[in-house]
C-alpha cells in the first residue's frame, strides 16, 4: 500500500510517500521559520496561506523523487489535529480533494501519534511495548505505548511544556526566533557554577512536569544581572542558558528513568522537537546505559514536524480502517487519550 502523508498543523508543510512493503520512499519539508521570525512567533493566517502555496508543489516533488504518479497512491493520510485550525484545514481539504479525485481512502492522523511512532521509521525500530517521552513546544508527556493506538498517559506537564519554556527563556535572553535551538547553541558557550536554577518536581514522586517556575527563576536572574543600560553581558547570557538547559534535561532524564522503573520496561523512545537537543540525548544515553536499557530516537529531521511520520502513522491505521465519504473536520484540540486502537 502506497500512502501519501500531509502534515500542516503549524508552521511546516511536510509531504511524504510511505510504502508498507518498501518503507519510506521520499519526503520533503518546507519550514516557515524565516517568514515568522520577523514577528517573533507563528502568525496563524500567514501559516495557512503558505501551506496553500507549498502543499501541491511539494507533493509533486516527492512523487517525482520516488518515481511515482498520483495514480499510484493507494491512500492519503493527513494531520487532523491538534494544531492551528486554519493550517489543519489546508492540509485536510487538499487531502480529501485529492482522495476524492483518485477514489482512494483517507485517514486523519493525530499529530502526537505521528511523533510517538516516528522512531519506528528507523532501520532498527524499537519493539512494543516501550515508554515514550513526547517533548516539544506544546507537549511534555510520558506514555506507555503497547501498540498502535494503545497509549497510557503516565505523566504530563502541569503548565509550560519543555519546548515552550526553552522559547520563553530564549526571549528573556534576547535571542531570536525560534528560541529553543538558539538557546541550546548559546548554552554550549556557557560555564557551570555561576548560577543555580531549581529542578521543578524532580523529587515529586510522580511522573509529572512543571517548567513555569523555572522560567520565572530565569527572569529573576536576568533582572538582577542587567547592567545600568538594561543589557546582559554575552557570557552572562551563555551561563544562564547553560544552567537552564542543565535543569530541564536533568528533570526530563530523571522522570524517564522513573517511568522505566515504574512500568518495568527496558525500552525508551524520545520524540518531538526537544528530542533533538544534544544535551538531552547525552544524558539519556548515559542513564539508559547504566540501567541496561535501550533508548531510541527518530533521526534529527524527523524530530520536528514532518510528513514522514504522518504517512507512516496513517499507513498503520489505514490497513485496518478506511474512510471514503470525503466529509471532513479538523480537531485543533484533541487529546491523545481519545484515540482508539485501529
Amino acid at each position: 500500500m502506497l500512502v501519501l502523508g500531509i502534515e500542516s498543523s503549524c508552521d511546516e508543510t511536510g509531504i511524504a510517500l510511505y510504502d508498507t512493503e518498501r518503507g519510506l520512499l521520499s519526503h520533503a519539508l518546507h519550514s516557515q521559520v524565516e517568514m515568522h521570525a520577523e514577528y517573533g512567533g507563528v502568525v496563524p493566517e500567514l501559516a495557512s496561506r503558505d501551506h496553500i502555496r507549498r502543499a501541491l508543489p511539494l507533493t509533486q516533488h516527492v512523487l517525482d523523487a520516488a518515481g511515482r504518479t498520483l495514480q499510484d497512491i493507494d491512500g492519503i493520510a493527513y494531520t487532523q489535529g491538534p494544531g492551528l485550525a486554519g493550517a489543519l484545514l489546508v492540509g485536510t481539504s487538499i487531502a480529501e480533494a485529492l482522495a476524492f479525485t483518485l477514489n482512494v481512502p483517507t485517514v486523519g492522523v493525530h499529530h502526537l501519534e505521528g511523533h510517538l511512532l516516528a522512531p519506528l521509521l528507523e532501520t532498527d525500530p524499537p519493539e512494543f511495548p516501550f515508554v515514550a517521552l513526547l517533548v516539544s513546544g506544546g507537549h511534555t508527556q510520558l506514555m506507555r505505548v503497547s501498540g498502535i493506538g494503545d497509549y497510557e498517559l503516565l505523566g504530563d506537564t502541569l503548565d509550560d511544556a519543555a519546548g515552550e519554556a526553552f522559547d520563553k527563556t530564549a526571549k528573556l535572553l534576547g535571542l531570536g526566533y525560534p528560541g529553543g535551538p538558539a538557546l541550546s547553541r548559546l548554552a554550549a558557550q556557557g560555564k557551570p557554577g555561576r548560577f543555580k536554577l531549581p529542578r521543578p518536581l524532580l523529587n515529586s514522586g510522580d511522573l509529572n512536569f512543571s517548567f513555569s517556575g523555572l522560567k520565572t527563576a530565569v527572569l529573576s536572574i536576568v533582572n538582577a544581572e542587567k547592567s545600568g543600560a538594561g543589557e546582559l553581558e554575552e557570557q552572562v547570557k551563555a551561563d544562564i542558558a547553560y544552567e537552564f538547559q542543565e535543569a530541564v534535561t536533568e528533570v526530563l532524564t530523571a522522570k524517564c528513568m522513573a517511568a522505566l522503573k515504574e512500568t518495568g520496561l527496558d525500552s525508551l523512545i524520545v520524540s518531538g522537537g526537544v528530542g533533538a537537543n544534544a544535551r538531552l540525548r547525552e544524558r539519556l544515553n548515559e542513564a539508559t546505559r547504566r540501567r541496561l536499557c535501550k533508548v531510541s530516537y527518530p533521526r534529527l529531521e524527523f524530530c520536528t514536524d514532518n510528513g514522514a511520520m504522518i504517512a507512516f502513522a496513517g499507513a498503520m491505521r489505514m490497513q485496518h480502517a478506511t474512510q471514503r465519504d470525503y466529509a471532513f473536520t479538523v480537531r485543533p484540540r484533541w487529546d491523545l487519550a481519545d484515540l482508539q486502537k485501529p
